[in-house]
């Protein structure tokens, strides 16, 4: 009897444990994929209308769009000047005003509290891709511990007509700084875009996501 309860209690332990581990993990899970940048938002006269994705426009609905991003995946968007975030499915494309980064909904601005000012600098984190996309990939210019090495990459980039994502990355201790451009469902595609910067001068590597 004894001997009953005590692995009873063991497997008690364990379960606990591994709860516990598990919800640990999740807490520290970091985006697949992140962008700051300008988001703005857009309503009524779309309202109804057929998105990207084949689905109406409901403006109350927590969607966005966004240029490159697959269709149905879900990012969760930070207001940085507030620290209001929401979770919202891409369902379009857009926004192509500018150097804009995501066109929220109505509903989804609202959460963001970003309706009257009209746009908002934020942070688009990538936390689920859609079902039928395993893996995305982007091209990698270097890791850099001091920003003004990291800015004339940069430069080099927007002077090639592309906007770079810069992304801060604690390792070791150290803070780097990351160089990114472009989202890609393709693995080929992606190596050619490389083929093509390396012949430019600017190497780069291709990452997963």
């Amino acid at each position: 009897m004894r001997t009953k309860v005590f692995f009873q209690f063991l497997l008690l332990l364990i379960s606990i444990s591994l709860t516990a581990g598990g919800c640990a993990h999740m807490h520290k899970r970091h985006p697949l994929w992140q962008q700051v940048g300008i988001a703005s938002w857009y309503g009524r006269d779309f309202h109804g209308k057929p998105t990207a994705s084949g689905k109406t426009y409901n403006m109350y609905a927590l969607t966005a769009a966004h240029r490159t991003l697959p269709l149905g995946t879900l990012v969760k968007v930070t207001n940085l000047s507030n620290h209001k975030h929401v979770i919202v499915e891409i369902n379009d494309r857009g926004p192509f005003v500018g150097s804009r980064i995501i066109d929220m909904s109505y509903g989804a601005a609202r959460r963001l509290g970003m309706v009257k000012t009209g746009v908002a600098k934020v942070r688009v984190e990538v936390i689920r891709l859609p079902k039928n996309c395993r893996f995305l990939y982007t091209l990698q210019f270097g890791a850099f511990r001091h920003i003004k090495n990291a800015s004339q990459v940069i430069e080099k980039l927007e002077d090639m007509g592309y906007k770079p994502v810069v992304e801060r990355w604690n390792a070791h201790g150290h803070k780097y700084y990351r160089i990114r451009v472009g989202l890609f469902r393709d693995l080929a595609e992606a190596k050619k875009m490389a083929q093509n910067f390396d012949m430019a001068g600017i190497p780069c590597i291709v990452i997963a996501l």
